[in-house]
């Protein structure tokens, strides 16, 4: 076994202990370790600018062209990983006007140099290739190309790429730890039609004839699998928002059959969501490079600063609500959800894709911040509850590390209902928004890990709520409260979890009482005068479980 394997597994059973099982832990291979961990050929550079310049060919499902990578050395070294999908082939590597040799092995590609690079020192290096990219099955729930065409028949082309990974169509170092400062992306396409990708547009330029040749410009950081484009017969029409640092630029591309559905329906949920986000979440993070949504012929994806669109001018996800009380169909679940990412997710971005709870769990709380914003705190609430009924609590929500595993789809549902119960944990509303707005200012635009934000979480709510995150996060089961009665006016209660010494508050009713009380349960057995209790299930997600009196 390669000794970057050995390290994964081992990083894995620390990790997640008791909660996956070492059989489990057999399913991941060679191919994945290289994909997900950091190894020496990965952590020895850091790109600080990439150049994407290609061109499609729409007709042929091909595309062609290069990246460049300009990076800073953190460490001596003569070899570096990059990543590029197997069924694209590297042309060449060219560094200070000479090509570099280069082996490949699954989806990793090792480029040697002549001499040693040395510590801080910038480089560039630039990859050469061509191919047919993996075409998408079902994007955006897999990854890839998606050829379409409009109603006039006219080519429609996107891509979706996250967790499938942004080297199965250019090449990068593809994990979420390494986000360049700046990236251009120049995308040439016949034409006729329009690229859209992240940024600003800096300019358009014919190459030769018959295509065109545009060009975007990221000025944040930005993460591998937010890097996209939107060919099509596009028009723009446009609109401003006074934020909170001032006017931010709203641009749309649409298809040119849909421009007035589109000026009809984007605008109102768009304006809505930034005023409740921005309340809610700070400043929208990307005001240099503006917001966009673009049209696309798959359903959705948060690529930063170029939201993509395809809910069809609905209400609510695909016309459903899926928290099923309504709630959700008086807006847009694709504009409201896909834009929350702009916080959480590119502008706070997990260094590991086993800690995408961070992207998901927030993002579809944020659905219910914004019904709250629309209709009050008990309707935010009750959207947030409906959501239970999506919840598996099969396995957990976070992922094994290092080999590129996201965790359960319960980091959505799941993911939000423990943000909602941790709220009203510390049931402090104020304090509750300083957290989540701290939260984008001390990790914004930066990579961050689950023990990072559970800590700051921590530390600014003025409680210990690790073994809170833990339970809803690294085990598949919720915390459970066991209750029983002791005499004819004792109750007894304690929680029963995974997490040994797990202590958690809850707010209950009392036999004699119409108001909330805060109990702080522990795993150990407690004591309190009341013929009944009623915890607050609405607001707190758990489990309740009545046992016989004196029952152990």
């Amino acid at each position: 076994m390669h000794r970057y394997t050995v390290l994964a597994v081992l990083i894995l059973i620390v990790g997640l202990g008791k909660a996956q099982t070492l059989k489990e832990k057999g399913i991941f291979s060679r191919a994945d370790t290289l994909r997900g961990m950091l190894s020496p050929l990965r952590t020895c550079y850091d790109v600080n600018y990439y150049h994407l310049d290609i061109e499609i060919n729409p007709d042929k499902r091909r595309l062609s062209g290069s990246t460049l990578f300009r990076f800073k050395a953190k460490e001596d070294f003569t070899k570096l990983q990059f990543d590029l999908f197997r069924n694209l082939e590297v042309d060449k590597v060219v560094y200070k006007g000479k090509i570099l040799p280069f082996t490949r092995e699954a989806n990793a590609v090792f480029l040697s140099f002549p001499q040693s690079i040395k510590k801080d020192s910038i480089s560039q290096f630039t990859v050469f290739y061509s191919g047919s990219p993996t075409i998408a099955k079902n994007a955006p729930w897999d990854g890839g190309f998606v050829y379409s065409e409009d109603r006039s028949g006219k080519p429609w082309i996107a891509v979706a790429c996250q967790g499938f990974g942004a080297s199965s169509w250019w090449p990068n170092k593809d994990h979420q730890s390494d986000e360049p400062d700046s990236m251009l992306i120049s995308v040439t396409v016949p034409s006729g039609l329009m690229n859209v990708s992240n940024g600003r547009l800096r300019s358009v330029k014919t190459i030769k004839e018959g295509s065109r040749q545009y060009n975007w410009f990221v000025s944040s950081p930005i993460n591998n699998y937010n890097v996209t484009l939107n060919i099509g017969d596009y028009v723009k029409f446009s609109d401003h928002y006074q934020g909170e640092k001032g006017k931010l630029d709203l641009d749309y591309y649409v298809l040119r059959a849909n421009l007035e559905k589109a000026k009809k329906h984007f605008p109102g949920d768009v304006k809505a969501m930034l005023k409740s986000f921005e309340h809610w979440f700070g400043p929208y993070p990307f005001y240099k490079d503006g917001y966009k949504l673009v049209e696309t012929p798959y359903l959705g994806m948060e690529h930063q600063s170029a939201i993509a669109y395809g809910n069809n001018y609905m209400k609510g996800y695909k016309g459903s609500d899926l928290s099923g009380t309504g709630l959700g169909l008086s807006w847009d679940y694709l504009i409201i959800h896909e834009s929350g990412h702009e916080w959480f997710g590119n502008n706070i971005t997990s260094k590991d894709i086993a800690d995408m709870w961070i992207h998901e769990s927030f993002t579809t709380y944020s659905e219910g911040l914004f019904v709250e914003s629309l209709k009050g705190k008990a309707a935010g609430a009750s959207y947030i509850k409906g959501l239970r009924k999506n919840i598996g609590n099969k396995t957990p929500v976070i992922g094994y590390y290092d080999v590129n595993h996201q965790g359960s789809g319960d980091m959505y549902a799941k993911g939000a209902n423990m943000l909602h119960t941790i709220r009203n944990i510390i049931d402090d509303d104020s304090k509750w928004r300083k957290i989540l707005r701290g939260l984008n200012k001390t990790f914004g635009l930066k990579t961050t890990t689950t023990e990072e934000i559970v800590n700051y979480i921590n530390k600014n709510s003025g409680m210990d709520l690790t073994s809170a995150f833990d339970q809803y996060l690294r085990y598949p089961e919720i915390p459970v409260l066991e209750i029983r009665k002791s005499g004819d006016n004792t109750i007894e209660y304690r929680w029963k979890t995974d997490i040994p010494h797990f202590k958690m508050p809850v707010r209950v009713k009392l036999s004699d009482s119409t108001k909330w009380k805060t109990l702080r349960a522990t795993s150990d057995w407690q004591r309190i005068k009341s013929s009944a209790i009623k915890p607050d299930t609405d607001n707190f997600y758990i489990k309740i479980n009545y046992l016989p009196q004196d029952a152990t």
